[in-house]
């Protein structure tokens, strides 16, 4: 039977103050009043059942996770104790899935991104589905074809198509974030796809896989299964890897019985980890601003204003390509094209003024 495991974990950093520890970005209500976790479910609904649908995140969210989508059964979402990265929060749900459904299929994916049109996604997945029914050693990938030579992600590199229509390819190897040279070559070649981080496969084969590559961590989610009273116990210390270093580098490079296979998602696919990529989504202002809240604003464009307060406004003059994001209980300003360095500012606040702020 085919399943959905979508993954609603990190801390949100890089959009604080909205998101903080406690209330990741995933969670909150970012776009059209609808949180991206909610944008991920409504993605994947109608591919397979809500009750097939499960999805890891920290414990500490999954009361929210819940009241977000009532319609996926409490016992679906997989709260971690700690983050331990992306390979521990796919082996282990595929080892709770397979307890019940041996021959279950499983496609991973992100809640974290806007994607357009729904259409085109539900399509590569269910060709992604197929794939994997079909061939056992499999694992399924998307490659997101690229726009721009974009430094800021993962590639991968496909090699020849696998069927006659072109719609999946194999994949030669990863590579990891490029320079802007490489990103050029990367781009005008062709050959390489912007890595989506999103997969399907059997239960079986990624279990079988992990097994081979890092079998303590398969010993670790078996018993997670057998004694899931011990997740406390057990689940910090599970090693601290992705899944594309642990699985799907080592077997694109041939380690395994296994092979990774690609297929091409000719969508807009907008990675929402700054306030950069985030105010594009945004209402405009009619001033030239993208803005939420109440936001007044003269001589000023090209900014992200966000003012989450009902008891204050917010006002700016004179600014050009800032971001301005005031909450109860924090108040940033930083130049958009520098929003990538908000992680490094919180981790500044939290040392100075306490954890509760960060």
């Amino acid at each position: 039977m085919r399943y959905v495991l979508i993954i609603a974990g990190g801390s949100g950093t890089r959009l604080w103050p909205l998101s903080r520890q406690g209330e990741p970005k995933q969670l909150l209500d970012l776009i059209d009043g609808m949180s991206l976790l909610r944008m991920a479910f409504e993605r994947v609904r109608g591919v397979v059942p809500d009750e097939n649908v499960f999805v890891c995140t920290g414990q500490a969210y999954a009361d929210v996770v819940s009241d977000i989508l009532p319609e996926v059964p409490g016992s679906n979402i997989l709260g971690e104790p700690v983050g331990r990265d992306s390979l521990n929060a796919v082996t282990w749900p595929a080892a709770v899935i397979a307890d019940s459904d041996p021959d279950a299929v499983i496609a991973t994916v992100t809640a974290d991104h806007i994607i357009r049109p729904v259409s085109g996604f539900r399509a590569a997945l269910n060709h992604g589905f197929e794939i994997a029914e079909t061939d056992s050693s499999a694992l399924v990938t998307f490659g997101v074809i690229p726009t721009e030579p974009n430094t800021g992600f993962g590639y991968l590199h496909r090699g020849n198509p696998i069927d006659e229509d072109r719609r999946a390819f194999e994949v030669r190897e990863f590579v990891e974030k490029p320079n802007a040279a490489l990103a050029r070559s990367y781009f005008d070649s062709g050959e390489f796809w912007w890595n989506s981080g999103m997969f399907v496969w059997r239960a079986a084969t990624l279990l079988d896989v992990v097994s081979q590559l890092k079998p303590a961590t398969a010993r670790q989610a078996d018993q997670l299964v057998r004694e899931p009273d011990c997740l406390p116990q057990i689940y910090p210390q599970m090693e601290k890897i992705s899944v594309d270093f642990a699985v799907m580098e080592p077997v694109s490079a041939g380690r395994t019985g296994c092979h990774v296979v690609a297929v091409p998602l000719a969508i807009q696919w907008y990675d929402v980890g700054s306030f950069e990529t985030l105010a594009p989504h945004l209402p405009d202002d009619g001033r030239g601003n993208h803005a939420t809240g109440a936001t007044v604003s003269i001589d000023s464009e090209a900014n992200l204003l966000i003012n989450t307060r009902s008891d204050a406004v917010l006002a700016v003059a004179g600014l050009h390509a800032m971001a301005v994001v005031t909450t109860d209980r924090a108040t940033l300003v930083v130049p958009l094209a520098d929003s990538q360095r908000v992680k490094e500012l919180v981790a500044v606040v939290a040392e100075e003024c306490g954890r509760d702020y960060a």
